[in-house]
């Protein structure tokens, strides 16, 4: 039977996400704001869970409906056939978001949808699952707009993004689905030689030794629907058993190099329990000091962008020498570069083809996008 699913991403990366769930075969695929909706079965629900390098959390659509008070939200919780999918022993989270809701408090929504939830039970059954807002079994979804409330299961479970290698993520780590959005957004596709010369904990590296691999990403991990009454065993054991069968020996060179010796040792320790230390050649370098590891690759990065005013002055300064760089090494390459800093392009003397986007957490960035040519990037 089709559900009807949202799945969450990054902003900025609903595009890609589509074009993932269009490779799941899903339909009625709409993105919008901060996901993307689409029609799939439970087998979907699965693969995009397992495959989705983009996505965040994927959302099973349990109920729609037109409200006015949190009273019609009361009823709404309760008509939903919840022991269909959960026993009493499940603990269970509510989470309640809203776009210009009309209500005074989404605490105090998410508040009757779990009383809809605990009396429904205790009435079929004479006892009610317990909350536990740390490690739930279960996570439930309100989402609510000016007239509509839809309620959700969560299927994921911990956000997709968790892939269960990160070990030590430095001071400002990029969550693991924006970085392989970027490397998706400039056209990696793993049989390019790959560099990241502002490797951090490794995160941008590693998601790319894993599209090279043609690896799934929740290989490592558990998902919430393995709690659910409906999972099939059988079928996601067969899902896995594909998945790492179609693991290959990447074709190209993966470079990560940082100018920080302790974030390289934590990148190698991330790499190691990714299962890619042997793919990523790491070394300790300052970005200037890198070459590029083939040709006609990509350089895909997240470079320091400050927040205090010496920290900007001091990155103005070295821009000039970063698209220098550039130039005068990676012809033939696509750089990409993150960053917070919509003066950077200009400050590198370099023109971009595009300029995508994105945020990172809070954060307002845009994925710049370069076509490296020899000597200079502007036309004459």
């Amino acid at each position: 039977m089709p559900h009807s699913l949202f799945i969450t991403c990054p902003r900025g990366l609903e595009p890609i996400l589509a074009q993932e769930l269009a490779q799941q075969n899903c339909a009625q695929i709409v993105p919008t704001d901060g996901g993307v909706s689409a029609r799939g079965s439970m087998e979907h629900v699965y693969r995009i869970n397992l495959h989705s390098r983009t996505a965040s959390r994927v959302l099973l659509q349990l109920a729609q409906t037109p409200y006015r008070s949190e009273d019609d939200l009361y009823r709404a919780a309760k008509n939903i056939a919840w022991e269909d999918w959960f026993g009493v022993e499940k603990t269970f989270k509510i989470k309640a978001e809203g776009k210009r809701a009309r209500v005074k408090s989404l605490d105090f929504c998410a508040l009757k949808i779990k009383d809809g939830l605990c009396d429904r039970f205790r009435n079929l059954s004479g006892s009610r699952p317990s909350v536990d807002k740390a490690r739930p079994d279960v996570r439930i979804h309100l989402f609510l707009d000016d007239k509509t409330a839809s309620i959700f299961i969560d299927t994921s479970g911990e956000a997709l993004f968790k892939r269960g290698y990160r070990q030590d993520t430095g001071e400002a780590p990029l969550r693991e689905n924006l970085a392989a959005g970027l490397l998706l957004l400039a056209s990696y596709n793993g049989t390019q030689p790959m560099q990241d010369p502002f490797c951090g904990s490794g995160t941008i590296a590693i998601e790319a030794a894993w599209i090279a691999q043609n690896r799934a990403v929740g290989l490592m991990r558990r998902f919430g629907f393995e709690q659910f009454n409906t999972f099939d065993k059988a079928l996601w054991t067969k899902l896995k058993a594909a998945a790492r069968a179609a693991i290959r020996q990447p074709e190209n060179a993966i470079a990560a190099s940082d100018n920080d010796r302790r974030l390289i040792a934590a990148a190698q320790a991330n790499a190691a329990a990714a299962e890619v230390e042997n793919i990523i050649q790491f070394n300790v370098l300052d970005a200037q000091d890198t070459r590029p590891n083939g040709a006609n690759g990509i350089l895909v990065a997240n470079p320091p962008y400050g927040v205090r005013l010496a920290e900007i002055q001091a990155l103005h300064a070295l821009y000039p020498q970063l698209g220098s760089w550039l130039k005068q090494h990676y012809a033939g390459w696509t750089a990409g570069l993150l960053s917070g800093d919509m003066e950077m392009p200009k400050l590198m003397r370099l023109k971009p083809k595009r300029k995508i986007p994105l945020f990172n957490g809070n954060l307002d960035c845009r994925l710049f996008l370069f076509d490296m040519v020899a000597g200079s990037n502007r036309k004459e």
